[in-house]
This record gives C-alpha cells, sequence and structure tokens, in this order.
C-alpha cells in the first residue's frame, strides 16, 4: 500500500464536521428559536438563521436522506455521520408546500453550497408562525460537542458557524 493510499484510506474515520450557514441573514441561538421542540433542544443540538431571502444550500457535502412531502424540512448525512435536519419556518407545514421549491431528493449528493430549497419569504411571513430556519444535529448521541465559531451576528452562505465533534 502506497503512502497516497494510506493518507487517502476510507479506514481513516473524519470525527469532526464544520457546519456552515444555510441561509444568508441574521445567526440566532436555538434556545431563543420561538418553538419549545427546538428550543429545548427536544430534536437535537444546533443553532438558527434568521433568513434576509428564500434559499437553502448545503451546509457542507452530503447525502440527502430526508425530504419532507411538504417541502419545509430536508435532513442530510455526512461522510463523517453528522445527520442535521433543517427546517424552514414554524408551522411551515401546514402550507402543504405552497411557496417552497426543492431542488433534491432522496439520495442525492450534495456539496457545500448547492441549492437545497428556495421558497417565497414573503409568503412563509405571510401564512406560518416565523421564517426562522433551524438547524440541528439530530444524532447527538454520537457527538462529543458542538461548538459556535460565530454568535449573533449576520451571516452569509457558507460562512462557518459550527464544528461537530464526533465520539
Amino acid at each position: 500500500m502506497g503512502l497516497f493510499s494510506k493518507l487517502f484510506s476510507k479506514e481513516e474515520k473524519v470525527s469532526e464536521q464544520t457546519i456552515k450557514a444555510f441561509a444568508t441573514g441574521d445567526l440566532v441561538e436555538i434556545s431563543e428559536v420561538p418553538d419549545p421542540v427546538f428550543a429545548q433542544k427536544m430534536m437535537g443540538d444546533g443553532f438558527a438563521i434568521q433568513p434576509s431571502e428564500g434559499t437553502v444550500v448545503a451546509p457542507f457535502d452530503a447525502e440527502i436522506v430526508n425530504v419532507f412531502p411538504t417541502k419545509h424540512a430536508i435532513g442530510l448525512k455526512t461522510t463523517a455521520n453528522v445527520e442535521l435536519l433543517i427546517h424552514i419556518g414554524l408551522e411551515t407545514v401546514n402550507m402543504q408546500g405552497e411557496g417552497f421549491e426543492v431542488h433534491v431528493k432522496e439520495g442525492d449528493k450534495v456539496s457545500a453550497g448547492d441549492k437545497l430549497v428556495t421558497f417565497d419569504l414573503d409568503l412563509v411571513k405571510e401564512k406560518a408562525k416565523s421564517t426562522i430556519i433551524p438547524c440541528v444535529v439530530t444524532n447527538m448521541d454520537s457527538v462529543e460537542s458542538l461548538t459556535f465559531l460565530k454568535e449573533n451576528t449576520k451571516v452569509n452562505f457558507l460562512d462557518e458557524v459550527a464544528s461537530v465533534k464526533l465520539k
């Protein structure tokens, strides 16, 4: 086995994953999300973005593991086995997909920055409880630590926001 194949062998387990901003807007602590399921970290820890525009992109290279039929939420999984749920708006499930366009399907491999969902921000403001987009690591049992690299600031697409260290 050559040096090159040793360096890049699949045996090497990636134990850290950076989560980048999946939207432009204001970064919000998960505890500030006006929904107890997210604020109390019932589904996992993470952060949220109050979007300034209606586009959500992949926060890292991943596989799409879940696209909700109502188009308001997407589940992703990285090769490091970080599982992430991005939930666009609060109580947006009631919109039944109206104003949402999904650009990926389950099983797709995406790269950081690839467009996942576009949505009508004004329609979500009008019809849902909030436009905030929580993003949570759903497999916290595999996570040693979640470190925030930025807090309560404006973010642009692909700014580094958090780092997940796996057990």
